[in-house]
């Protein structure tokens, strides 16, 4: 299950919880990143994952992956909290191979995460 997570106008943020499926793509992050891309023309994501990375089902995978490339040009910052070691480093890493800068952060510093989505810090 995803839910969004209300936030300044120029990124999404979002809260999976449990299970997150195909259709919580589909219904919730899907359109609100598509209301981003023709509000300010670049993606500011921010993702909280209170949830096993187990949890993703396979079409959640790929819903995930089609957005991703469906917008590749238009990532601007993208930003995983989360207290597994290997998420933030395989977030940090994507900076590398994909447009855009991604960043992973700890749950206790959520707030710098969202500032640093946001573009309020570097």
């Amino acid at each position: 299950m995803i839910h969004q997570i209300d936030t300044t106008d120029n990124i999404v943020a979002f809260r999976a919880l449990a299970e997150v499926t195909k259709e919580d793509f589909q219904s919730v992050v899907v359109p609100a990143v598509e209301k981003l891309v023709k509000q300010i023309n670049e993606i500011n994501f921010l993702l909280v994952l209170d949830t096993d990375i187990e949890n993703f089902t396979a079409g959640a995978w790929l819903q995930d992956a089609m957005l991703g490339l469906k917008h590749l040009g238009k990532w601007n910052r993208a930003a995983i909290v989360s207290d597994s070691e290997e998420i933030i480093s395989f977030t940090n890493g994507f900076s590398y191979v994909v447009p855009g800068e991604f960043k992973g952060f700890k749950k206790e510093a959520f707030n710098k995460a969202l500032n640093w989505v946001e573009g309020n810090i570097n």
